[in-house]
């Protein structure tokens, strides 16, 4: 079985670890291809609410490994690893129903800053740095990079970050709203914990929703979103969870979601 990708499922939170820390975490064709299928194991596996995306080591992912792109026997070519491996894990990533937390404990370049980009939820501890390392060697962003980060934080930004290369850190990338929150060093895990635990535990049918309208959001009018909010809300409101979340609040009882 690859190690590559290490996988924990525990309280229905599974931990997805990318895990090649002599390279820091970055992608080759192997971990690209297995990094696919555990995403959807995941997305397939009812006891599964919440996923969480680390890096082993002191890297979350530094993008491609160019000593396969550099070793001849070994270099798919951009066209396969484009279609094949990073655009399948970012539609992955945008499609699965389920929040998916970044978990960003090192830096994170090229195209292991905009996977953690596409993330719903992205945390970062303070020795974090995000990357856009493409114009360093010639290339162009990708893996949605140029999809994401001007909608994260502007245009103008976007554009001075992926042009110049500029390494920035995790509390820059707060503040600018690249990234949910920073964390000290020492709470990281804890946050991580915290804030996935609470999502498995929260009506995964309606995050999921919530999920497919703000990508829908992406190119619907005010109209198209307005009828696709009807619709979404209408099926929210026949679920198990909405129920038991009203229950709870004339109770005044916590709620026990099951994500249905």
């Amino acid at each position: 079985m690859s190690q590559s990708i290490l996988k924990e499922i525990k309280n229905g939170v599974a931990t997805l670890t990318l895990n090649r820390p002599e390279v820091f975490n970055s992608f080759n064709r192997e971990m690209a291809l297995t990094f696919q299928n555990e995403l959807d194991a995941c997305a397939h596996d009812a006891d599964v609410r919440a996923i969480v995306i680390t890096g082993s080591g002191r890297a979350f992912c530094a993008g491609q490994d160019l000593k396969e792109v550099t070793t001849p026997d070994l270099n798919p070519g951009f066209k396969k690893i484009l279609e094949e491996h990073y655009n399948p894990i970012i539609t992955r990533i945008r499609t699965i129903e389920k929040p998916i937390v970044a978990a960003v404990n090192g830096v994170a370049a090229g195209a292991g800053a905009n996977i953690a980009l596409a993330c719903d939820i992205v945390i970062a501890h303070e020795k974090v740095s995000f990357i856009q390392a493409f114009s360093k060697i010639g290339l162009v962003p990708d893996s949605a990079g140029t999809f994401f980060l001007p909608r994260l934080i502007g245009f103008g930004k976007a554009s001075a970050l992926m042009m110049l290369g500029d390494k920035i850190s995790a509390t820059d990338a707060s503040a600018m709203g690249m990234i949910y929150k920073v964390t000290t060093l020492d709470d990281f895990q804890t946050e991580i914990d915290t804030v996935a635990r609470t999502l498995a535990q929260m009506p995964t049918k309606a995050l999921g929703m919530t999920k497919r309208l703000l990508n829908e959001s992406m190119s619907n009018t005010l109209e198209q979103q307005l009828e696709l909010e009807s619709k979404l809300q209408i099926e929210a409101a026949s679920s198990d969870d909405y129920a038991e979340g009203v229950a709870a609040f004339v109770e005044k009882r916590k709620p026990n979601f099951k994500g249905e």
